[in-house]
């Protein structure tokens, strides 16, 4: 599997994976000139932005450790572009979770980051 069929797998399972702990998929692949967003999501009253990292290994720190300052940055002017283009209010609830995926030989190894990137 090429590494882009890989990164499609991990987020149609990141989503799977995430409606199957309480949350509803809104919309995924969001795109604007600042970056892009791979899945947004409801849970309850808060909107999700979820950054899926895939890693086929935990070398180099694994998945959670590639989100660095400079993706950080991208994912927050992302989202807040994303709220502004669908007039969210500023009150809207929302948090940026990271999930970090490892293919195992039959599963997924998931690590759920809550409000992952602080803005």
């Amino acid at each position: 599997m090429s590494t882009r069929a890989d990164g499609q797998a991990a987020e149609r399972h990141a989503r799977q994976w995430l409606e199957q702990h309480g949350l509803r998929w809104i919309e995924s692949n969001y795109h604007c000139r600042f970056g892009e967003i791979d899945i947004v999501m409801q849970e309850a009253t808060c909107v999700v932005f979820v950054e899926v990292r895939w890693r086929q290994h935990r070398a180099f720190g694994g998945a959670a450790a590639s989100v660095d300052a400079r993706k950080q940055s991208k994912l927050i002017r992302t989202a807040e572009h994303y709220i502004a283009t669908r007039n969210l209010t500023a009150r809207q609830d929302c948090r940026i979770d990271v999930l970090a995926m490892r293919r195992t030989d039959a599963a997924w190894d998931v690590e759920w980051i809550k409000n992952a990137v602080q803005h």
